[in-house]
C-alpha cells in the first residue's frame, strides 16, 4: 500500500505514521517510511535511538547530490536544470533502517513554496513520484499540512490519504483544507483517524465535523506517548494497547482501499 498521513501540527500524525510503519514491518511487510514534515520527527516515532539520529540526513540539504542529479546548484531558481533527474537508487543509498523499517527524510526547500521551480524541489517531487508509482514496497509518508512534496504524478498510485484529527474545530478545519488540496492533486480517497480521544463525545465531535470523510478508527489520549518522548523511544514499544489500536486502523484502511 501507498499511504500518506497528514494533519494539523501537534495532532499526532507522526506518532500514527511511525507506529503504523512498525506494525506493518512486524507483519513481514517491506516498509519504506518517508519523513516529508519539516519538523522531521518520524525517526524518533519509529524508535531510532537518540545516538543514531545524527545519521538521518535530509535529501534537500545534500547539495552535492542535488547538483549531481539536476545539473544545477541548490538555491538557484529559474535557471536550467534537469526536470527528470535520476532518483531510482536514492531510497536504498540514503535510507536508515531500524526495526525493519527503511527511513528516508526529504527535508525542506529553503526558497519558494508549492510548485517552486528549483533543483531541490524538482528532485524531491520526482523522487516522490518514483516512490509512489514504481517502488514495490509499502510506503508511508508523514506529510506536512501543505502537501509540499506531492504533485499529480506522485498520487496516481496512492491507496489512501489519512488525515489525523483531534477533537477540536481547528484540527477539523485543517482536515477539510487538506481534503481540498488532496482533491486538487487527484486524490479521491481521503480518510480520518481520530486521536487524543478521551470519551465517546470526542469521537462524535470528530465524526460529525469531518463528514463526509470516513473515520477509520481512534487512538486514545494516553500518557505513554509523553513517556516515550521523554525516554527517546517509540510509543509502539511501550504500549500494547496502542499497537492494538493501530492494528485495527490498518485493517479498516485495508478494507476501505480494496
Amino acid at each position: 500500500m501507498k499511504i500518506a498521513i497528514s494533519g494539523k501540527g501537534g495532532v499526532g500524525k507522526t506518532t500514527l505514521a511511525g507506529c503504523l510503519a512498525r506494525y506493518l514491518a512486524d507483519q513481514g511487510q517491506t516498509v519504506l517510511a518517508i519523513d516529508a514534515d519539516p519538523d522531521s520527527n518520524l525517526p524518533s516515532a519509529v524508535g531510532v535511538p537518540p545516538e543514531r539520529l545524527g545519521e538521518v540526513q535530509p535529501l534537500a540539504a545534500m547539495k552535492e547530490l542535488v547538483a549531481e542529479r539536476t545539473g544545477a546548484q541548490p538555491g538557484t531558481m529559474g535557471g536550467m536544470f534537469k526536470l527528470n533527474p535520476k532518483v531510482d537508487d536514492i531510497p536504498d543509498r540514503f535510507c536508515l533502517e531500524h526495526n525493519g523499517v527503511k527511513l528516508l527524510t526529504l527535508g525542506t526547500v529553503p526558497k519558494g513554496g508549492g510548485g517552486c521551480l528549483c533543483p531541490e524541489s524538482t528532485l524531491l517531487r520526482v523522487l516522490m513520484r518514483h516512490l509512489m508509482v514504481r517502488r514495490g514496497e509499502t510506503v508511508i509518508v508523514d506529510m506536512e499540512a501543505g502537501l509540499e512534496h506531492l504533485a499529480r504524478g506522485s498520487t496516481e498510485s496512492m491507496d489512501a490519504f489519512v488525515v489525523v484529527v483531534e477533537p477540536g474545530q481547528r484540527a477539523i478545519q485543517t482536515a477539510h483544507q487538506i481534503r481540498r488540496l488532496a482533491s486538487d492533486l487527484g486524490v479521491r480517497r481521503v480518510m480520518v483517524v481520530g486521536n487524543k480521544i478521551r470519551d465517546p463525545q470526542d469521537q462524535e465531535v470528530i465524526a460529525k465535523g469531518v463528514a463526509p470523510m470516513p473515520v477509520l478508527g481512534h487512538l486514545r489520549l494516553r500518557d505513554s506517548i509523553r513517556e516515550a518522548d521523554r525516554e527517546g523511544v517509540s510509543p509502539y514499544d511501550l504500549d500494547p494497547s496502542l499497537r492494538d489500536e493501530v492494528a485495527g486502523i490498518y485493517e479498516a484502511l485495508r478494507r476501505a482501499a480494496d
